[in-house]
C-alpha cells in the first residue's frame, strides 16, 4: 500500500521560508508525477507544484520565483521549499502521487503564514 508523509508545516512571518518533506512508502520513479496541492480555508484544494518522472516541473502562478520542488530519489522524498512566504499561502498543503491512473495521497501539513 501506498502511503505519502508530509512533514515540515508550521507557523512562520511573512517573507519566510519554509521547507515540506513528502515520504514515499515506495521508490518516487514509480509514480509519473508528483506534486504538491494545497487547500485554504474555504476554498477549492489547488495545484502548487508538480514534477514529472523525467523531472520536469511545473509551478502554480502565484508561487513562481518563490517556490521550487525538487527530489531526492535516494530517500524517495519530494521537497518543496518555499520562499518571500505570504500569508495568501497559508493552506493545509498535501503531498500527492500519481501511478498508472491512480491518485495517492498524504494526510497534509498546515502551513500558517503571519502577517
Amino acid at each position: 500500500q501506498v502511503q505519502l508523509v508530509e512533514s515540515g508545516g508550521g507557523l512562520v512571518q511573512a517573507g519566510g521560508s519554509l521547507r515540506l518533506s513528502c515520504a514515499a512508502s515506495g521508490s518516487i520513479l514509480s509514480f509519473n508525477n508528483m506534486g504538491w496541492y494545497r487547500q485554504a480555508p474555504g476554498k477549492q484544494r489547488e495545484l502548487v507544484a508538480v514534477v514529472e518522472s523525467g523531472g520536469n516541473t511545473e509551478f502554480a502562478d502565484s508561487v513562481k520565483g518563490r517556490f521550487t520542488i525538487s527530489r531526492d530519489i535516494a530517500k524517495n522524498t519530494v521537497i518543496l521549499q518555499m520562499n518571500s512566504l505570504r500569508p495568501e499561502d497559508t493552506a493545509v498543503y498535501y503531498c500527492n502521487g500519481e501511478r498508472r491512473g491512480l491518485e495517492f495521497w498524504g494526510k497534509g501539513t498546515l502551513v500558517t503564514v503571519s502577517s
